[in-house]
């Protein structure tokens, strides 16, 4: 299994929002310069995250992004799946497989998912930002 870029820079506009809770809402901009990333494709995920009920969005002078919850109320799993879409390391755990009854792998792959899951799931936000 492989991250992408989407769920990086998703799990980096989440992990900067959570140092600058506080301090009201956060420009993209800003959170662009800190992370050294495109503001393009921040812009996306940034996106994703708000239509999801991570983030709070708001126009204007003083807009910009905040966190809708408390840090230590979002997993790892939960901010990679939105920007992913899945993190199942192969492709048949997410839309099933004609040979999954004979397959000699799937129960390798099955047991790599829960893994991933379990490891992700116990990661919050808060401790991401303890380092």
């Amino acid at each position: 299994m492989m991250i992408t870029t989407k769920g990086r820079n998703a799990l980096k506009i989440m992990i900067d929002l959570a140092r600058h809770e506080g301090e009201g809402n956060i420009s993209l901009a800003d959170i662009a310069v800190r992370q050294k990333e495109s503001l393009k494709y921040l812009e996306a995920s940034a996106a994703q995250l708000t239509a999801a009920g991570l983030t709070v969005s708001a126009r204007g002078k003083s807009g910009g992004y905040r966190l809708a919850r408390k840090p230590e109320e979002y997993t790892a799993a939960e901010i990679l799946q939105i920007g992913e879409g899945s993190l199942s390391p192969v492709q048949c755990l997410i839309s099933g497989c004609e040979n999954a009854c004979t397959c000699d792998t799937l129960p390798l792959f099955k047991e790599l998912d829960e893994v991933i899951t379990v490891f992700l799931s116990s990661k919050t936000l808060r401790d991401l930002i303890r380092g």
